[in-house]
């Protein structure tokens, strides 16, 4: 056994006593279990570095192990090495060292995806659609996506040269870029859509979530004097810091109503969580937007809008994550984040969606069923469910791309176009004016057919199923011509798919347009008037008797 090895090996023989004398107080039986399975595991560790064919990388293997035993609990429970210690603190602060760019691998190449307005990236003159060939003398082609990440970010204050390749463009150019402490907002658009209505996007939980959203309020009230609604739009955020829900709320309930309540099995796992500032405005009508991907602190705030019957939710059922996390320091650096609650709004249910405490016998999730859902009341009486989300008080169900589109989306065809038409256009109309015309959607199809743009559409995914069963049975030649006339009929109707969805695709076509000239917020704005949600939220906002109904308990 290596040295290395065995000082690993007598370190997890120390760990084992640790754990030992920390859970004396739990009983004989855990005692015994926690010592026999720690010696069980100290055992196996020494026999496999000891006689397995190959030499075993302690970090590795253990790295392993830990990750195996922690996936048997729940996804959020997670160990956070040394070296995940920065990212994991991105995810709370939302801010980090770097040029404000996103570059992600794309077909082989690094590009640049996304550019942050108002940050080093776009202030040096780099464009989304950028290949990113070396950063500081290195080349990247073979590196992971977490190696760039880490090679472009640094000190604020320090500089590192990209060198990249434009599209359109034969000679390289050499971009340098001075990073500064790039923060993520958490709201990165609000604005009046009407003469009456707000929008505050809300797309992440981290510091200051609270305050951005307060500050947002008391800026469109400043502005619009007869502003009569708000529409908090949180679809897609995934969560992050409960206490900055709970501020969020603040800035339309009024002072000490409950928000939330964590509940979990150690002493300090049980609190309340009230409202604590004074309010911006407590009567004011308001929707919050949720989907699919809403979760967490994101639906902290839409059940208790819903629960105190302070606004009404519109959208598709969120996410359903109603567990609390916390970090534990470990030792060398390294940390555990680990499930240590569950989040109870106010009517008192918990919406989470997966019972992790009983799997199937293959080891997967299942769903609380709608049978054991359990009825709770809002303030006025209206009857909502636990364990499963939320659940709208409007119901929008958003139709699915067509295949077209998402082939074109998925090739990267779209994006390909929307690079060139920015490099031959230096300026657009205003986000909220701009859209593809008739003539720039004729461009791009004949970019479209140069790409020879292919693609599979559900009917001839389901006649080549066809064809391999009728071949299994040897019986392809009795209805070979048929068949051939029918896929050549699918593929006249495929021929004219670009007609057919010219509509959808000129909407998609236009936020990728207009993301290169003003960015997220241009994107959050042009998509106003086709987005099925805002005009839902909208309607019943302009209602205020049809509002007050909704409200009401029935």
């Amino acid at each position: 056994m290596s040295r290395r090895s065995t000082l690993g090996f007598y370190c997890l023989i120390l760990l084992a006593a640790t754990l030992n004398v920390g859970h004396i107080a739990k009983g004989t039986d855990d005692y015994f279990e926690i010592s026999k399975n720690m010696s069980i595991f100290g055992k196996l560790y020494r026999e496999i570095n000891a006689y397995y064919v190959d030499e075993v990388d302690p970090t590795n293997f253990m790295r392993a192990g830990i990750d195996g035993m922690l996936e048997s609990l729940d996804p959020y429970t997670n160990f956070i090495s040394a070296s995940e210690i920065e990212d994991f603190r991105f995810m709370t602060t939302g801010s980090y060292g770097g040029i404000g760019a996103n570059i992600a691998e794309l077909e082989d190449k690094y590009i640049v995806m996304e550019a942050y307005q108002d940050d080093p990236a776009v202030e040096a003159g780099l464009k989304v659609g950028d290949e990113v060939i070396q950063i500081d003398n290195e080349l990247i082609q073979s590196k992971h996506n977490v190696d760039i990440r880490t090679l472009l970010r640094g000190q604020a204050g320090t500089q590192v040269v990209l060198l990249v390749q434009r599209p359109g463009e034969k000679d390289k150019r050499k971009i340098s870029i001075t990073r500064k402490e790039v923060k993520m907002e958490n709201v990165p658009y609000y604005g009046m859509i009407n003469d009456k209505t707000g929008l505050i996007v809300l797309t992440n939980f981290y510091q200051d979530a609270g305050k951005e959203v307060r500050d947002a309020m008391t800026d469109l009230k400043a502005k619009n004097p007869n502003i009569e609604s708000i529409i908090l739009d949180v679809r897609g955020n995934p969560g992050g810091l409960l206490h900055e829900a709970v501020n969020i709320v603040s800035t339309w309930v009024k002072n000490g109503e409950l928000v939330c309540e964590t509940r979990g099995r150690m002493e300090g796992t049980q609190k309340k969580y009230p409202t604590h500032d004074s309010p911006i405005d407590t009567t004011i009508r308001i929707a919050v937007l949720v989907n699919s991907r809403s979760a967490s602190a994101s639906e902290i705030v839409a059940g208790a809008i819903q629960d105190l019957d302070r606004g009404i939710v519109v959208g598709a059922r969120s996410f359903g994550k109603g567990l609390v996390q916390t970090t534990r320091a470990l030792n060398y650096n390294t940390q555990l984040k680990l499930t240590t609650a569950k989040y109870y709004i106010p009517s008192g249910r918990c919406i989470q969606a997966l019972d992790y405490s009983h799997r199937n016998p293959d080891g997967s999730v299942g769903k609380v069923p709608d049978s054991l859902k359990k009825p709770f009341k809002t303030h006025s009486g209206r009857t909502v469910y636990d364990g499963g989300g939320i659940e709208p008080d409007i119901d929008v169900k958003n139709e699915a791309l067509k295949t077209v589109t998402n082939a074109l989306i998925n090739q990267n065809i779209i994006f390909h176009f929307a690079t060139e038409y920015a490099l031959k256009h230096e300026k657009i109309a205003d986000a909220r004016n701009f859209r593809v015309t008739d003539d720039i959607y004729q461009e791009f199809k004949a970019f479209v057919l140069s790409k020879k743009f292919e693609y599979e559409s559900p009917a001839e995914k389901e006649l080549s199923k066809f064809k391999n069963v009728v071949e299994d049975e040897h019986n392809y030649e009795l209805v070979s011509k048929e068949f051939t006339l029918i896929q050549n009929k699918l593929k006249e109707l495929k021929a004219n798919e670009l007609v057919e969805q010219k509509d959808e695709i000129k909407r998609i076509l236009t936020t990728e347009i207009i993301k290169r000239y003003y960015f997220r917020k241009g994107m959050i704005e042009s998509g106003f008037e086709n987005d099925e949600c805002v005009l839902a939220a909208i309607k019943i906002l302009n209602n205020p008797t049809e509002y007050k109904k909704m409200l009401a308990a029935h």
